[in-house]
């Protein structure tokens, strides 16, 4: 049998799981069933304070049970205590009981019923990570950094982001109202809709004149094949005559490991993708993209990423930059440079989902708490970014450190030094003009940073076209 893990952006919802070392290797570390016994012996070598705590432990259980205001069933008393001890190593290890085990394994294959938004929990409320592209949260204006303070006029906090989650799901055509908080926006605002079955159309894509523009929102088991038929269906389109691709990143929280090192390979011919370093030495694994891999055949490429931009999305974007195939276009990513292994438990009780290794880049670079840096920063808005709101893995509580990298103990990320960029690169403005159109993600022209993507494919084209004479 093989465990599976994914890169999942915190307690994020709708993230996937993909193949993972051996499920003998993970019980050597963690046992065959809980692994308790194994992980208090690397953990400590004094035995007899163990078993103190664990006495501790077993105190509080009874108290609760005894003097809690309310019976509170041994079951739930138990996976809260499970969860606390996962939750308080970092913001992307948790327990997940059956129903939620379940949940996540629908919601991988790309389909689920709800209202399409990727959640995670921050001080008590639930943050929006991102819509999911033509559902009804992106159809009814939900955006990337707003806090939901309430379901149905009934506050989140106290509620675990399962709880939260289970509400806002429900039969389609039901109607659930959210309260939001919204950076810059001083009154909360309050947010109808109705659910639906939710079918994740992952990768959408488009001629924009003689330049392909494909779109993932995340990465599920269908996104490299349907880059694979996105590229054939823009080639067929363009008669053959393709300038190069814009490949759009932005807001993609990452999912399934196995497929941010497929769809890296989709445009890469050689060389490194990912490496993952575990507290193990034998769990440790590379990958490394397959000769005639791209594609493309070598077209011009620039990917777009922003701060919801993460995890197996940094991936791609940091294999592409540091083998120089792709300039990226945008403003720093995330910064969720973790890898987290979802190991099954027996007896139908669920699963948790530990961090297990740090991923690092082809050149060595460690993203955690830091991002990628584009090449090329260019803001979606003349509006500078708030503060109020958490939007990086650095902004979070209890993350893991950045260790072992090229930039380990970096304070600040930095691009690699590049010399192969256009001239134009310099002179694209970083911020919209101000009489630049409100955004419709219908209209392509009024993305600023597709337009600023689109004028840079061009000028890479000339540039090849200009060293092949």
């Amino acid at each position: 049998m093989k465990l599976r893990t994914g890169l999942l952006l915190g307690a994020t919802f709708l993230a996937g799981i993909t193949c993972a070392p051996e499920a003998g290797r993970l019980a050597r570390h963690f046992g065959a069933s809980l692994g308790i016994a194994p992980a208090f012996a690397e953990a400590t070598t004094d035995s007899a304070d163990t078993y103190r705590l664990l006495s501790l432990f077993g105190d509080v259980f009874e108290r609760v049970r005894a003097d809690y205001v309310e019976p509170v069933p041994d079951r739930e008393l138990v996976e809260n205590s499970i969860n606390g001890m996962l939750t308080g190593l970092d913001p992307h290890s948790s327990y997940m009981n059956a129903k939620a085990f379940q949940d996540m394994q629908v919601q991988t294959r790309g389909e689920f019923g709800g209202l399409g938004l990727e959640v995670t929990q921050d001080n008590g409320f639930i943050k929006v990570i991102s819509p999911i592209d033509d559902t009804p949260a992106a159809r009814a204006g939900i955006k990337a950094g707003d806090l939901i303070l309430a379901l149905d006029g009934k506050s989140v906090q106290g509620l675990t982001l399962n709880d939260a989650v289970d509400h806002m799901r429900g039969p389609p055509d039901s109607k659930i109202t959210l309260t939001i908080k919204r950076e810059g926006v001083e009154k909360p605002i309050e947010v109808s809709m109705k659910r639906e079955i939710i079918h994740i159309q992952v990768v959408r894509s488009s001629l924009e004149g003689d330049i392909g523009y494909i779109r993932l929102s995340q990465f599920t088991e269908q996104s490299d094949a349907g880059i694979r038929q996105a590229i054939a269906k823009l080639q067929s389109q363009a008669g053959g005559h393709i300038k190069g691709y814009v490949f759009d990143l932005r807001n993609n929280p990452g999912g399934l490991l196995d497929q941010a090192v497929a769809v890296s390979n989709d445009f890469l011919n050689h060389g490194e993708i990912v490496s993952t370093r575990a507290r193990h030495p034998d769990d440790s694994q590379r990958w490394d993209a397959k000769a005639g891999g791209d594609l493309t055949d070598g077209a011009p490429l620039v990917v777009l990423i922003n701060s919801g931009s993460a995890s197996a999305s940094e991936i791609v974007s940091g294999a592409l930059q540091d083998d120089r195939r792709a300039v990226l276009l945008g403003t720093r990513s995330f910064g969720k440079g973790s890898v987290q292994t979802v190991i099954p438990l027996p007896g139908n009780n669920g699963a948790i989902r530990l961090t297990t290794a740090r991923y690092y880049t082809p050149s060595g670079r460690s993203i955690q708490g830091l991002g990628i840096v584009p090449d090329v920063e260019v803001h979606e808005s003349r509006e500078a970014a708030g503060a109020m709101l958490p939007e990086r893995e650095a902004d979070l509580n209890h993350i893991i450190t950045n260790s072992g990298g090229t930039n380990s103990g970096a304070s600040q990320p930095a691009p690699p030094a590049r010399n192969d960029l256009p001239p134009l690169a310099k002179d694209l403005p970083q911020r919209p003009p101000a009489d630049w159109p409100t955004f419709d993600p219908t209209k392509p022209a009024t993305d600023f940073q597709l337009q600023q993507a689109l004028k840079l494919v061009n000028a890479l084209a000339a540039m090849k076209r200009a060293s092949a004479n």
